[in-house]
């Protein structure tokens, strides 16, 4: 599958209505077209993990945004099905405590970083200091910032996350950025049947109906995110999010494909090592049963 639908030229202008449909299901038709070839994409990736952590010289930073229901939960829980947790973390980034709120607002990300060797797993991310607290800028307030100009502070911040994430890929952290793309139709239909469902009731608050009156203003804020954070050093993937199965098989894909392109491979041993094995194996080998 070609990643160029879903991904935001670094250095273009896009706009989410008129370049990116969130019902987008490319050749397929239904969940059962892709059961298979999904299937195949988790067992690669399980074996990507693998390599990556002996060979311990990378680490993937996964980050998700979205507007609520659009599956992030969901797409974590299916794509990494496969993966050993002793080797992946995921971080779900809710309202800042007071203790974050004293530190800058990269801090409680950097040190959720991945260690070398492992796959990390951000669901939201710092991306929300350019998202809800630009919707609702009297949240500002809180992070008890030194005296900012307004006009200025959501460039200055864009500019900070890129300067961070290439330091991060500078230094061996991967970074894969996913925004699973809604539609505020269907967005409404999943929050009626977590109302609707009583197993479902604990996923939904009012707070979230109250958010969706501020959708349009969400839809600007994440547009002027793409367009000045998307690089050539980490991009901005949009994932048509309509359909769960289709959603799964794109994010699968992209990860996997992007992993290829690290060259992994199990550490070789040095010929110290390599009779160390041998000598090893006579032991076990000459001992009585």
């Amino acid at each position: 599958m070609s990643k160029d639908p879903f991904i935001v030229p670094p250095g273009t202008k896009i706009s989410l209505k008129k370049d990116y449909n969130p019902g987008y299901t490319g050749n397929y038709i239904n969940k059962t077209d892709v059961e298979g070839i999904l299937e195949k994409d988790i067992q690669r990736l399980a074996k990507f993990q693998d390599v990556l952590y002996a060979q311990n010289n990378y680490a993937l930073l996964i980050i998700f945004q979205a507007m609520d229901a659009a599956g992030k939960d969901s797409t974590i829980k299916h794509v990494m099905s496969g993966v050993n947790p002793q080797g992946c973390q995921v971080y779900s980034f809710k309202s800042p405590s007071e203790e974050e709120l004293d530190h800058d607002y990269l801090w409680r990300s950097a040190k959720a970083l991945p260690e070398r060797g492992r796959m990390g797993i951000f669901n939201r991310s710092y991306y929300e200091e350019t998202l809800i607290v630009r919707v609702h800028p009297e949240l500002l307030k809180a992070q008890r910032l030194p005296d900012f100009d307004i006009t200025k502070i959501w460039q200055q911040r864009f500019e900070e996350i890129n300067n961070f994430e290439k330091y991060l890929v500078n230094n061996g952290i991967i970074i894969l950025k996913f925004f699973l793309n809604i539609s505020k139709e269907e967005q409404k239909k999943r929050f009626l049947k977590r109302i609707e469902t009583p197993e479902k009731n604990w996923k939904f608050s009012k707070s979230d109906a109250l958010e969706r009156q501020f959708w349009d203003d969400y839809i600007q804020a994440y547009e002027d995110v793409f367009n000045s954070t998307s690089t050539k050093w980490a991009p901005w993937y949009i994932i048509p999010a309509d359909h769960k199965w289709f959603t799964r098989l794109v994010v699968a894909d992209i990860i996997c494909k992007k992993l290829a392109t690290l060259n992994l491979k199990y550490p070789s041993l040095g010929e110290e090592h390599q009779q160390e094995l041998l000598k090893a194996q006579v032991m076990l080998q000459s001992e009585k049963q």
